[in-house]
């Protein structure tokens, strides 16, 4: 880590980017690290591709976070986060590769160590824990806002501590986030509390696609495009949605299909597709995502393809035959 923190503290403007439809833990971690740089007197820019979630424009200095960035000279480092392979950051990759130090910051298992400096650790909770860990040790004091985002990002990824990648620090960093002003209740409130008659028809569409194997081990769920203009929702209205067809009884895959906005291709019947895997514990869809060209954790990996639905469902289904 020392490396890194010289980098750091040698920038003086610093491009911060965090994957493509971006989850709590992207956005989170890109706004704590942006926060804490900035009190180093730091010139920061904060990238996105994608809109944020409507769930998280609660975060103090969301606003900061651009979807388009200037000419790659324009940076001394950029700061990766969340991301198992810098193609996750969208068309801006080719960009944020001609930068001169590219410092990787992540806790996936599948990451594929690229740039000049890693920082991964995949028995971390989430990568707000590793950015916390960062934070402290570049002597930034976290105040309020950095806190509420930090809590946000461990929150979210391990499910309401629900999730198997619950460890002693998700616990440890929390207590210390409330003790520095955040507010449980009101952060639960802006990412579970409320959803929109949208997202409640999305959820009945989605809900009505459910598809189960021969041997009832594999899940699909499946949203496509019309079902966003039919119910007038965002690709972020699925977040969470998989976890339906995850908890029926004796399932232990559970798929999610999500059409791409903009995903027709130069064949009529092939779109773009990215598909979410969830887990009960007992299978790495990690692996599976790999063998995709995605990645992701034991429990909870994804990929992007470029098929026919009838094609990737039958490709799924497959999966059923070794569960």
């Amino acid at each position: 880590m020392d490396q890194i923190i010289n980098q750091i503290k040698k920038a003086q403007h610093i491009l911060l980017a965090s994957h493509s439809d971006p989850d709590g833990d992207a956005v989170s971690s890109l706004l704590a690290l942006g926060l804490a740089l900035s009190k180093l007197d730091k010139i920061t820019t904060l990238y996105n591709a994608s809109p944020i979630p409507a769930v998280y424009r609660f975060l103090p200095s969301v606003e900061r976070i651009v979807s388009h960035i200037k000419k790659a000279e324009t940076f001394d480092v950029a700061l990766i986060l969340d991301c198992g392979d810098l193609s996750r950051i969208g068309e801006a990759s080719t960009t944020v590769d001609q930068i001169p130090v590219i410092i990787n910051i992540d806790h996936h298992i599948s990451n594929t160590g690229f740039g000049c400096m890693q920082l991964v650790d995949a028995q971390a909770c989430s990568t707000a824990e590793i950015v916390y860990r960062l934070i402290t040790a570049l002597d930034a004091p976290i105040d309020r806002a950095m806190a509420t985002s930090i809590y946000t990002g461990i929150l979210t990824d391990t499910g309401s501590f629900r999730f198997s990648n619950t460890n002693q620090a998700a616990f440890a960093i929390s207590k210390e986030m409330t003790a520095l002003g955040v507010e449980p209740y009101s952060v639960a409130q802006h990412v579970f509390g409320t959803y929109s008659l949208g997202r409640i028809k999305l959820l009945n569409l989605a809900l009505d696609s459910l598809e189960i194997s021969d041997n009832g081990k594999l899940s699909i769920m499946t949203v496509t495009n019309a079902m966003f203009e039919y119910t007038k929702t965002q690709s972020e209205d699925v977040d969470g949605m998989i976890n339906y067809a995850r908890r029926i009884e004796d399932v232990k895959v559970a798929a999610l299909i999500q059409e791409q906005r903009n995903g027709k291709s130069r064949s009529d019947s092939r779109r773009r597709f990215h598909v979410s895997l969830r887990s009960d514990g007992s299978v790495d869809v990690a692996a599976i995502a790999g063998a995709f060209g995605g990645g992701g954790h034991p429990s909870a990996a994804g990929f992007q393809v470029e098929t026919t639905l009838i094609k990737l469902k039958s490709d799924i289904i497959t999966l059923a035959n070794d569960l």
